[in-house]
C-alpha cells in the first residue's frame, strides 16, 4: 500500500530545500539501445529527452552484469569483491551500509515500484514502502508480487502468462492481453499515481524499477509495428565467436548461445525494441506528471540499468559476459537548477562510470555524508568539473554462469578492454575506439602485445589481494573451479 496522503492538490510544495530524487531503472537494457547514444532505429524520445536536459555517461558500466550482483552494488555502492557478490547469487539479507535506510536518515521518504529481486522477497533493505512487480518469481513461501495480486483483482478469468514465452526465451511475441494488463504499464501507473497523490512533508526517493526489457520480449502490437524487422540491426560477430555458434537442442528458446539465423535474431530484436519503446512511455508519462506537480525542477532524474543483453551478438544471448552489450548499461542524469553544477545540458561524458556510483551521487544529491565503505564515486562530481582523480578504469567480473567456460574478469577504461578467462587462462584485448562491436580479438596480435601486457599487468595488480587463488608469483591464476562469494558476504 502506498504511504501517501489522500490529497491530490496540485499546489504541494516540499518543506526541504534539497531535490526530490527520482530514480529509473530498466532491467537488462544495454547501452546502445537509447537514441541519445547514436541508435537511429530505436524510438526513445523521453530518455533522449532527459539525455539532453542532462548528461549522458557513455562508458557506464554493470561490473558483475546480472541482475542480483548489480542490485548489490547499487544498494551497497562498493565493487563486486567488497559487497561479496562474484556472481548470479542471492542478495544479502542485510548490509552493514544500505543506501535506502541512508535515505531515510538523510530525511527522504523512500518508495520503491517495480523490481527489488532481493531476498526474502519482502525484504525491502530500508524502502519504507514498496509496491513489487517480480515477473512471476517465486523464491519466498508463499510469496505473491503486488502485481500478480493486483492482475487477480482486474483479471480474475486470465493468465498473466497467456502470451507464452519464457522469463529467458530468446523468442518475441506481442503482448495476448490489454496493455493496461502489462507491468510494464502497470509499473507506469504506479509511479504516476505516487507523484499525482505526495503531500508529505519531507522530499521523496522514488525508484522505479521496470521489469523489462528483460525478456519474455512481449510488447503491445502497436510497438512492435514501431518497427520493421528488415530495419532491425544485424548482430555483430566476432572473428572469435565461431565456439558460441552452435545451437545445441533446438527447443530450447532459454539457450545462453547459438547462431539462430538472421531473420530470427532480427525478429527478437524488434520485440525487444519494442519493449525498450513501452517503457520510455511510461517514463514520459510519469515526467508529465512531475511537471503537472512543478516537481520538474526540484527533483534529480537518474536513469540506469542493471545489465545489458546480448540479443544475439556473437551468437550469445541474455547477459553475465565481459562484452559490451551485456556489461555497458544507459546512464544518464537530469538535475535540477538547484544543484548548481558546471556541466553543460546534453553533454556526453566518457569517464568509466559503474552502478557503485549511484548511492554516493544520491547521498551527495540529498547533502549526506557517504560513509568509507562505499568505493563509488558521486556523478555529481564530474557535473560540477571535478574529473581530476576519476578513476582510469572500472573493474568487471562474473563467476560461473550457464557453463564453467562462461567465468572471468575484465577492465576497461572505456577505450581498451581486457578480458581474462578464469576458466582457462584466455585472454581477449578488443580496440572500443575503432571496434565498438569488439568483433576483432587483438590479444592474437604482435602488434598489440605491448598493449595487451599493460592491461594483464593491471589485472594482476586489480586482483592480486584476492590471495593466490587469483594471482600467484605475479601471474594471474585460472580458476576452473567456481568462486561464488567473496569473503565478505554477509553471513560467511
Amino acid at each position: 500500500m502506498l504511504l501517501v496522503a489522500e490529497s491530490s492538490s496540485r499546489c504541494w510544495e516540499p518543506a526541504s530545500s534539497r531535490p526530490n530524487i527520482l530514480l529509473l531503472m530498466g532491467d537488462q537494457h544495454r547501452g546502445d539501445c537509447v537514441g541519445a547514444d547514436g541508435n537511429s532505429v530505436i524510438r526513445t524520445p523521453n530518455l533522449d529527452r532527459l539525455a539532453k536536459e542532462g548528461v549522458w555517461f557513455r562508458r557506464a558500466y554493470s561490473s558483475t552484469p546480472t541482475c542480483t550482483p548489480a542490485r548489490a552494488a547499487l544498494l551497497t555502492g562498493q565493487n563486486p569483491w567488497n559487497h561479496g557478490m562474484l556472481g548470479y547469487a542471492k542478495v544479502a539479507e542485510r548490509y552493514p551500509f544500505e543506501i535506502w535506510r541512508a535515505m531515510n536518515d538523510a530525511g527522504y521518504f523512500t518508495q520503491a515500484i517495480g523490481k527489488l529481486h532481493y531476498h526474502p522477497q519482502r525484504n525491502y533493505h530500508g524502502f519504507q514502502a514498496a509496491l513489487i512487480d517480480e515477473s512471476g518469481r517465486v523464491e519466498s513461501p508463499g510469496f505473491v508480487s503486488d502485481y500478480r495480486q493486483w492482475f487477480k483483482k482486474q483479471a480474475p478469468d486470465k493468465d498473466p502468462d497467456v502470451t507464452g514465452i519464457g522469463f529467458n526465451d530468446y523468442r518475441a511475441r506481442e503482448y495476448a492481453l490489454p496493455e493496461e494488463l502489462h507491468p510494464t504499464r502497470w509499473t507506469g501507473d504506479r509511479a504516476v499515481e505516487f507523484l499525482r497523490d505526495y503531500k508529505r512533508p519531507e522530499p521523496f526517493l522514488l525508484k522505479v524499477s521496470f521489469a523489462r526489457p528483460h525478456s519474455p520480449y512481449d510488447p503491445p502490437k502497436r510497438f512492435t509495428d514501431m518497427y520493421r524487422e528488415q530495419d532491425m540491426p544485424a548482430p555483430h560477430v566476432g572473428d572469435w565467436a565461431a565456439r558460441y555458434a552452435p545451437l545445441g537442442a533446438k527447443d530450447d528458446f532459454n539457450r545462453w548461445h547459438g547462431d539462430v539465423g538472421l531473420a530470427e535474431t532480427r525478429r527478437s530484436r524488434r520485440g525487444y525494441f519494442g519493449a525498450v519503446s513501452f517503457i520510455d512511455e511510461q517514463i514520459g508519462r510519469i515526467i508529465t506528471e512531475l511537471k503537472a506537480r512543478d516537481l520538474l525542477e526540484k527533483t534529480l532524474i537518474l536513469y540506469i540499468a542493471d545489465h545489458g543483453e546480448m540479443t544475439g551478438d556473437h551468437h550469445l544471448w541474455r547477459k553475465s559476459y565481459a562484452y559490451e552489450a551485456s556489461a555497458r548499461i544507459p546512464m544518464m542524469i537530469r538535475w535540477p537548477e538547484s544543484l548548481k553544477v558546471m556541466a553543460d545540458r546534453g553533454e556526453f561524458l566518457s569517464q568509466p562510470v559503474e552502478i557503485r556510483d549511484i548511492a554516493p551521487t544520491l547521498l551527495d544529491a540529498a547533502g549526506a555524508k557517504v560513509p568509507e565503505s562505499v568505493e563509488g564515486s558521486s556523478l555529481l562530481d564530474l557535473l560540477r568539473g571535478k574529473a581530476s582523480g576519476w578513476r582510469e578504469f572500472i573493474d568487471l567480473e562474473h563467476d560461473f554462469c550457464y557453463a564453467a567456460e562462461n567465468h572471468w574478469n575484465a577492465l576497461t577504461d572505456g577505450r581498451w578492454k581486457y578480458i581474462y578467462h578464469a576458466f582457462d587462462g584466455r585472454e581477449q584485448l578488443f580496440d572500443l575506439g575503432s571496434d565498438p562491436g569488439e568483433t576483432r580479438d587483438l590479444a592474437p596480435s604482435s602488434a598489440h602485445a605491448s598493449t595487451l601486457k599493460d592491461w594483464r599487468r593491471r589485472m594482476v595488480e586489480h586482483l592480486a589481494e584476492r590471495g593466490e587463488k587469483w594471482v600467484k608469483d605475479g601471474k594471474l591464476v585460472p580458476r576452473p573451479q567456481r568462486i561464488l562469494h567473496s569473503p565478505n558476504y554477509p553471513g560467511i
